[in-house]
């Protein structure tokens, strides 16, 4: 995962006005930054996409992006597999 690629998106969500969630509070937006290049990337991603199945459940407001060089890549394929994300970019 590109550190600085994750620490510009958190420079733009924080220039919007969102603030990172505390612990134990439901974010309204959450955003992965994922890599292709990484050994498992997209298990990991499809695994913490789905724990965020039931939250969103509950929270039908809170908006999931996927984002980096594997969204880029597989942006069918993350649509497909889990339509609860609202939106995938690339970089």
């Amino acid at each position: 995962m590109n550190v600085h690629d994750s620490e510009r998106l958190s420079g733009l969500l924080e220039s919007a006005g969102y603030v990172p969630a505390v612990e134990g509070q439901v974010a309204d937006v959450v955003v992965f930054n994922t890599c292709a290049v990484r050994e498992n990337a997209d298990n990991r991603l499809y695994g913490n996409l789905s724990h965020l199945v039931p939250v969103k459940a509950n929270n039908p407001g809170m908006q999931i992006a996927v984002g980096g060089c594997l969204a880029q890549k597989d942006q069918g394929e993350i649509l497909r597999k889990a339509p609860w994300v609202d939106v995938v970019f690339g970089t």
